[in-house]
């Protein structure tokens, strides 16, 4: 008997392990989307008070941010779940 308890110990233990390694990458890429976004969104966005004319690369910017964080978002959604 107590060989078993030792080995559903165990795998509760890897079990636990696991969950905790998966909530850790889903908040890495949650954080990652939000550095994402405040990098090129809002940094973006500060571009434009500080030039008179919108560059191309300006929306392109906008549009990779976004996309990114959406992105990033979205997979940490998907290891969460």
């Amino acid at each position: 008997m107590k060989e078993k308890d030792k080995r559903r110990d165990v795998r509760g233990e890897s079990r636990e392990r696991a969950k905790c390694q998966r909530e850790t990458l889903g908040k890495y890429f949650y954080d990652l989307s939000k550095l994402t976004f405040t990098a090129l969104v809002l940094g973006g966005i500060a571009m434009l008070f500080q030039s008179e004319k919108i560059k191309i690369s300006m929306i392109g910017m906008f549009m990779v941010g976004i996309l990114l964080s959406v992105g990033l978002a979205f997979c940490g959604n998907k290891i969460l779940k």
